[in-house]
């Protein structure tokens, strides 16, 4: 059995101003993303050039603040935002979802194609292996604030949380961050070291992330506010994952049914 450390959440104190570790997550995965944008930038026949990272991170970056937000308080806190619907602004006070950020990027992503005159998903595939680190960064900043922890386990690793009580817990953070984070990544910079049909490596994202997040919430403790949505075992982050789960599926398929006629 292990115990948690029992972090101090706060990473810099100056006076009034504090910095917490969960938001240096946030700027972690995005310098992630942009040393990363540019690199793909500078892969011959890319079509994009390094000084774009920039601009479309700062339009994703709003896609996943408010997005994430928003996505939080219709999945997760619908009823706390109807007896207060200032909640939603105390962004401080936590609550962000990734099912909504990922939305938020969408609608981001698309904003910048139109811009920049580029297809939606010509600029979502470019995106889709960006994603990941940022993704490792926020569940290590889970970890490092003690919250949203696995549910009890008499594994040797069972960890105990200090907000959780005393039965040991699946360290459900850290099987995230390896799975949605670094597995994640591998598996979509090896897909996208060359080229693929459009919308393939979306669709892989998509399929990936739903079937790991899906299979990580049978160890991870349901959201309390909601519990189990259905059956008994069903999840709210499960629920929310299965549609990614078969759009991305269906992108893969259409995807390369597309490229086999266009070769043909």
């Amino acid at each position: 059995m292990l115990r948690h450390p029992g972090f101090d959440p706060v990473a810099v104190e100056i006076g009034p101003l504090k910095v917490r570790w969960y938001g240096l997550m946030y700027v972690l995965g995005f310098l992630a993303a942009w040393w990363l944008g540019r690199r793909r930038a500078a892969r011959p026949g890319s079509g994009w050039r390094a000084e774009e990272i920039g601009d479309l991170l700062v339009y994703a970056a709003f896609g996943v603040i408010l997005g994430g937000r928003v996505g939080y308080v219709l999945f997760y806190g619908l009823d706390a935002f109807l007896a207060d619907p200032l909640m939603a602004l105390r962004i401080w006070e936590g609550g962000m979802s990734f099912h909504g950020g990922l939305l938020g990027v969408m609608a981001a992503l698309w904003l910048y194609g139109r811009r920049t005159g580029r297809g939606f998903w010509a600029v979502a595939d470019f995106c889709a292996p960006l994603v990941p680190p940022g993704l490792l960064f926020g569940r290590i900043g889970n970890f490092i604030n003690g919250e949203l922890w696995g549910r009890p386990t008499d594994l040797p690793w069972g960890m105990v949380f200090p907000l959780a009580g005393p039965e040991p817990r699946h360290p459900s953070q850290l099987y995230e961050a390896a799975l949605e984070g670094l597995a994640l990544f591998a598996l979509l910079w090896w897909f996208t070291a060359r080229p693929r049909p459009p919308m393939a490596a979306s669709g892989l994202f998509l399929a990936l992330y739903g079937s790991f997040r899906f299979l990580v919430e049978f160890v991870r403790e349901p959201d309390p506010q909601l519990g189990f949505v259905a059956f008994g075992w069903l999840t709210m982050g499960q629920l929310l994952s299965l549609p990614m789960v078969a759009g991305g599926l269906a992108l893969l398929w259409w995807a390369y049914r597309r490229a086999s006629r266009e070769g043909g």
